[in-house]
């Protein structure tokens, strides 16, 4: 084939953030100008962020279209700590991101560079320009209290945001302090965290019943159109008998048409969610020492979901300090790290998500994706004309990649691979894709 007629990209993938909150980086060379300019101006590019769907709904479900920019969305009760987390959480992406074009898209919103130290490396490697991380949007969603979906509080205006969001962090007071008062008068997560469960239960249901309702009127077509109203109805039916007895809906098995067929409804329960116990600084080193943290443990697994241990007041407190003081600080209360790369990696990992990067001359950046894509799939999450022309992918282990110090030495050396469109990208790789344009 002509090399006219091919471009490349060097890739790396790596599951996101292992305990050192660093992944891999991949490159991207070769590409024309016009194509540069294309694939990363952000300007009318084809592509958006990470889980950003294109019929612009953001509920949870199985994809093979990741970007770029995950959207988290934070509740809580009044005073757990929701808001101190959101702010020094969004604070400190904002510091660590250097020259990521971070920004507050509203008070209550606000995007995060993902923190990642194999950008650096690879990025060093290639004498790239700029670094680009993958990015993670928080939401400090107001509102759901006791009674919210009776009209309590803010009443259902907190519907529109969290219907929007990927995956639900649930912050959960787990300290004790007089000088703030808890809303039900005592410290007590299992009843925290009932009372934002059911008031996302009776949303539900409400949908539900009114959508049962409209398939039993509802006449199908043809016959295709039928067993996929039988399969919503039966799946709908069974999560309602579900949420009655106070379960979520991801608690509901479901075959994969019946999992189609009810994605639409953007069900609450149904989002992947994340228990944020917040601690005071005094338990961050050994959590397990707090009963209310073993307790969150425990509900999140009878729940089918994450949790993750933070203390908001160390997050706010870190905001305050120079970059280089932020690591000793952590250091001296028997941590390594921040709660936001706890915080992400908790939630890449609830959603099945890894990272791959780019890395040339121009830029080193990072690219999200679900775990067990194949090359191609992973290739399209830079541009669809990745995936519809990709001809192979030459691969090599991203701890050979930097060991050898370029994808020219990795290739001199014999590291590295040709494989095909059935190739499942595995953590680590460094990849090169051959694509006609």
């Amino acid at each position: 084939m002509a090399r006219a007629a091919c471009s490349s990209a060097v890739v790396t993938a790596m599951a996101l953030l292992p305990s050192t909150s660093s992944t891999s980086c991949k490159s991207l060379l070769l590409l024309s100008s016009r194509r540069n300019q294309l694939l990363f101006s952000g300007g009318k590019s084809k592509f958006v962020g990470v889980l950003t769907f294109q019929n612009q709904k953001r509920c949870f479900a199985s994809t093979t279209k990741v970007s770029m920019s995950l959207k988290a969305g934070i509740v809580g009760l009044p005073n757990v700590g929701k808001s101190t987390l959101f702010n020094a959480v969004v604070e400190n992406g904002k510091a660590q991101a250097a020259n990521f074009p971070f920004c507050t898209i509203e008070p209550n919103v606000g995007i995060v560079a993902v923190p990642d130290s194999r950008l650096h490396v690879l990025s060093k490697l290639s004498s790239s320009q700029k670094i680009v991380p993958a990015s993670i949007e928080f939401v400090d969603i107001a509102g759901l209290v006791k009674g919210a979906s009776q009209g309590e509080g803010l009443g259902n205006k907190f519907l529109s945001h969290i219907r929007e969001v990927d995956s639900i962090l649930q912050v959960v007071r787990c300290f004790e302090d007089n000088d703030i008062i808890h809303v039900n008068g005592k410290v007590d997560p299992k009843s925290d965290i009932d009372v934002i469960n059911l008031e996302l239960i009776f949303c539900d249901l409400d949908q539900i019943g009114k959508r049962i309702e409209r398939l039993k009127k509802g006449k199908a077509k043809d016959s295709q159109s039928k067993v996929k109203e039988e399969a919503e109805k039966s799946a709908l039916e069974r999560i309602q008998e579900a949420l009655l007895d106070g379960k979520p809906a991801r608690a509901v098995a479901l075959s994969d048409l019946e999992m189609d067929v009810v994605k639409h409804l953007c069900l609450l329960t149904m989002k992947p969610m994340i228990y944020v116990a917040n601690v005071a600084e005094t338990d961050l080193a050994e959590p397990e020492k707090n009963a209310y943290v073993e307790e969150v443990k425990g509900l999140s697994s009878d729940l089918q979901s994450g949790h993750v241990v933070v203390s908001a007041q160390v997050e706010s407190e870190l905001t305050e300090l120079p970059l280089e003081e932020r690591t000793e600080y952590l250091n001296s209360l028997g941590v390594s790290e921040s709660g936001l790369g706890n915080l992400i990696r908790a939630t890449y990992s609830l959603l099945g998500l890894q990272t791959y990067f780019t890395s040339g001359e121009k830029e080193t950046r990072a690219w999200t994706i679900h775990a067990g894509m194949t090359a191609p799939q992973a290739a399209g999450v830079i541009h669809s004309d990745f995936e519809k022309g990709f001809i192979r992918a030459e691969t090599v282990a991203y701890e050979d990649f930097v060991s050898a110090g370029s994808l020219a030495a990795a290739r001199e050396k014999g590291l590295l691979r040709s494989e095909g469109k059935e190739y499942i990208v595995k953590e680590g790789d460094v990849m090169l894709f051959r694509f006609n344009v």
